[in-house]
């Protein structure tokens, strides 16, 4: 009898099982629209920034915002942090930063009890849900080197001590583009890190004349909390478990394999433009981002129109340019927008063979 029923009580908890994560699946598409709304109501525009930022929240990556001073870089992500009820903390990196200045060292204290010396670890900023890094090619590679660690390992060592950071935990890192005298940018195989490199741009002027009238009066916004950390990290699972069709891996397998000048599927005009292509991390945030942005639209399969909406963050730092390129004014974006339609074809057109009789 209890072979039988084993069968049965088994489809009933798949059932049980997808039901949940359909729930969730609701539950986040309708906490998305939540705080798109109450972000709006500080944030004016940079609609593209917002849905990078939250799918990579998602996703359990991590953002490069690059953009001129002054775009509400820092309100955004404190916004953010606000309304999903997480700590945040910002670190304004420069030059004379040290490691120990982010993640925290070992303090001598005496104890009154015993009266002995014993040392005892005081958390950095770094021990946060979000963090700010301010101009983080504006610091030496030694501190830059401690966030990237912290960012893929999750922990921080110390001495011979290992600790945990808090969870979820998300960095956004900015780079200003302008007054590189004195800097340290970060090199290809860091920021290979990050999962999108995030451009901020200039407000429309409608958007710009709503900025001026809201920021300049005296009414403050009042947020509401749209999700916990716990519920986060719930949500980054069902994010994981988000079905995939084999095309659409194939799809992205291939868009990243078509950025790399010696390999043979790149197209011509990529061993012109391109020196140095992207790498399997470059499929692999492809995908997640894809699998994050069926679930914030109330989807649960992904499409190979949502891998390419996250083509461009998560391509654009992956990709080095030749000189060619450079003086002939043809940047990452241009050569991941000619990218995507000539594979797309290439796509389709082995289709129609493959359904050839």
């Amino acid at each position: 009898m209890s072979e039988t029923s084993s069968p049965e009580r088994q489809t009933v908890g798949d059932e049980q099982s997808r039901e949940r994560e359909a729930q969730a699946i609701r539950g986040l598409s309708a906490a998305y629209t939540r705080m798109r709304e109450e972000i709006g109501k500080v944030i004016i525009g940079q609609n593209d920034v917002v849905d990078q930022l939250l799918i990579a929240l998602f996703s359990r990556g991590h953002c490069l915002l690059v953009g001129v001073p002054g775009l509400a870089k820092t309100l955004l992500v404190s916004t953010i942090a606000q309304i999903l009820q997480l700590s945040f903390r910002r670190i304004q990196f420069t030059p004379d930063l040290m490691p120990s200045d982010i993640t925290g060292t070992d303090v001598l204290q005496d104890d009154p009890e015993t009266g002995r010396r014993t040392f005892q670890f005081m958390q950095g900023p770094l021990f946060t849900h979000v963090l700010l890094a301010d101009e983080i090619n504006r610091t030496p590679p030694k501190t830059q080197a401690a966030l990237l660690e912290a960012m893929q390992e999750r922990h921080v060592t110390v001495g011979s001590h290992t600790y945990r950071l808090p969870s979820p935990f998300f960095v956004l890192a900015t780079q200003n583009p302008i007054e590189q005298e004195g800097t340290y940018p970060l090199p290809e195989a860091q920021l290979d890190r990050f999962m999108f490199n995030t451009v901020v741009k200039y407000p429309t002027p409608a958007e710009e004349l709503r900025i001026l009238k809201q920021t300049t009066g005296g009414e403050e916004p009042e947020l509401t909390h749209a999700l916990t950390g716990d519920q986060i990290l719930a949500l980054q699972e069902v994010v994981r478990k988000v079905p995939v069709a084999e095309h659409v891996f194939i799809y992205a397998r291939d868009l990243v394999r078509a950025t790399r000048p010696d390999e043979k599927e790149a197209p011509a005009f990529i061993r012109e433009y391109v020196s140095w292509g992207a790498g399997p991390r470059a499929g692999q945030y492809l995908i997640l981002g894809a699998k994050a942005r069926a679930i914030l639209e109330g989807r649960f399969h992904v499409t190979t129109e949502d891998v390419q909406s996250v083509a461009h963050p998560v391509l654009r730092h992956r990709l080095v340019t030749t000189f060619q390129a450079n003086s002939e004014g043809i940047g990452p974006d241009d050569v991941i927008d000619r990218l995507i339609k000539e594979v797309k074809v290439e796509i389709q057109e082995r289709g129609k063979k493959l359904a050839r009789p």
